[in-house]
């Protein structure tokens, strides 16, 4: 008897892939693939449509504070929103919640909600609310983007300088995967200055989120160690590995990129920490021995 797949065979990568060859995804841009899909808005803009979903005991704790759950939830969107060049505009929270869960919490729960959603100008407009035996809480968010600076995960090419927006590694044990800012203003100074050529925000990992910009480009990638921001308390493998980080990571030109590295950028950040390359992922050493590296991060099935 052939033994059935399961999702732990496949992953939850290989769980999308499987799906996205086989949904109806009706007059979509862009749909199953990147941080949103891209919808038609207007001659000169495209609509963007994200969604993410929290649960307790793998993305935050029974007993974390009600309003920080609520901030990651919406911040987490908004992050998905940024990474394609794009503004928050609207979103609805559906809820799954215990019984026996405290009303305080719930309220405390939006107002982390609403504190997050004000600072970005994002409508909470709706959602939906079951019983749950612990506490899931998703939001689907839309935003707006002007078409000229849309930014997919497919445009990196050989030579490109591979770049991110702050330290990686360490998020769970600092708290930083509760705490964090998402990098809309990043991300709107690089579309309207740089355009870079590839962008996905790292909450898979760092690995496993520049693995999707290399399978969706077609292009490999050398990393080096020696510039790789760490958050303080990081090892390097939970740089490359842990997730949560919710910094981006995008692609360049060289000529953009020497631009970037010498421009007055109003306080950001941005480090260069490789280059894309024809195929394979090398990691360079800080004794500059390479070292092929598989695309390892996050999988919510493969732990």
């Amino acid at each position: 008897m052939t033994k059935s797949e399961t999702l732990s065979d496949i992953g939850e990568f290989g769980l999308i892939d499987k799906l996205r060859r086989t949904v109806h995804s009706g007059r979509a841009r862009l749909a199953i693939g990147d941080d949103a899909a891209v919808l038609p808005y207007s001659r000169s803009r495209d609509e963007l449509l994200a969604a993410d979903m929290l649960a307790e005991g793998v993305h935050f704790k029974k007993t974390t504070d009600p309003r920080l759950i609520g901030r990651k939830a919406i911040n987490s969107c908004i992050s998905d929103i940024a990474a394609m060049g794009g503004l928050p505009r609207f979103a609805v929270i559906s809820l799954g919640v215990p019984a026996r869960r405290p009303v305080k919490d719930i309220r405390e729960l939006y107002a982390g909600i609403n504190s997050a959603a004000r600072k970005f100008d994002c409508g909470i407009v709706g959602g939906d609310t079951i019983k749950s035996p612990k506490l899931i809480i998703n939001v689907a968010m839309t935003g707006l983007v002007q078409r000229s600076q849309l930014v997919r995960r497919s445009g990196a090419r050989p030579g490109h300088i591979i770049m991110v927006t702050g330290p990686l590694g360490n998020s769970l044990k600092s708290g930083h995967h509760l705490k964090f800012t998402p990098r809309v203003d990043a991300a709107q100074y690089l579309v309207k200055h740089f355009k870079p050529s590839a962008m996905i925000d790292v909450s898979d990992g760092f690995l496993a989120d520049l693995a999707h910009i290399l399978e969706e480009s077609g292009v490999g990638a050398r990393i080096y160690e020696d510039r790789l921001p760490m958050r303080q308390g990081a090892t390097l493998r939970r740089a490359l590995c842990d997730g949560e980080d919710f910094e981006l990571l995008f692609t360049l030109t060289k000529t953009k990129a020497a631009k970037l590295l010498t421009a007055k950028t109003r306080g950001l950040r941005f480090y260069p920490v490789g280059e894309i390359t024809a195929k394979g992922l090398t990691f360079m050493t800080k004794k500059t021995s390479a070292i092929t590296l598989k695309h390892r991060g996050y999988d919510h099935y493969r732990r």
